[in-house]
C-alpha cells in the first residue's frame, strides 16, 4: 500500500470541514486578524488544505457543514483546535464565544454540557495547555 492511499477522500473531506469550522470562528467578528490568518495558514498546512481551497472556504464559508467526529478523541482534538482559534488574536469576543458554543454542539457534545465544555476549553487554552494536557482535562 502506498502512502498516498492512506488518505481517503473521506479523510480529506473531514479535514476540510474541520478547517472550515476554524475559519468560521476566525470570521465570527467580521474580519480575520493577522494572528488568526497565521493560525489558519499553519492549520491549512497541517490538514493539507491547498491555497486555492483555503481562499474558497474563506469566501464561501456557509457552504461547509459541521461534520461531527466519530470518536471522543478526535472530538477533543478538534475542540482544542477550535478553542485555540478563538484566542489566536488574544481576544475572545462575544460572537466567537457564541459560535464556539454552537460548534461544541456540532462536534457531538451534549447540548446540556456545551456551556461547561466551552468554558473548560477556554480555561485550558488560557492556562497554556498543550493538546495532550487539554484532552486529559476532559
Amino acid at each position: 500500500m502506498s502512502f498516498s492511499t492512506l488518505y481517503t477522500s473521506k479523510f480529506k473531506l473531514r479535514n476540510r470541514d474541520h478547517f472550515a469550522a476554524i475559519v468560521r470562528i476566525a470570521l465570527a467578528d467580521g474580519n480575520i486578524s493577522d494572528e488568526e490568518q497565521a493560525f489558519i495558514n499553519r492549520t491549512a498546512i497541517n490538514l493539507e488544505i491547498e491555497d486555492a481551497e483555503v481562499a474558497s472556504i474563506i469566501e464561501n464559508i456557509n457552504d461547509y457543514p459541521i461534520n461531527p467526529p466519530s470518536t471522543k478523541q478526535i472530538r477533543l482534538e478538534r475542540l482544542y483546535d477550535l478553542a485555540r482559534m478563538v484566542f489566536a488574536d488574544h481576544i475572545a469576543d462575544e460572537a466567537e464565544k457564541q459560535l464556539m458554543h454552537r460548534l461544541v454542539i456540532g462536534l457531538g457534545f451534549e447540548s446540556s454540557q456545551a456551556e461547561a465544555i466551552t468554558q473548560k476549553s477556554f480555561e485550558g487554552i488560557l492556562k497554556g495547555c498543550d493538546e495532550d494536557e487539554f484532552i486529559a482535562a476532559f
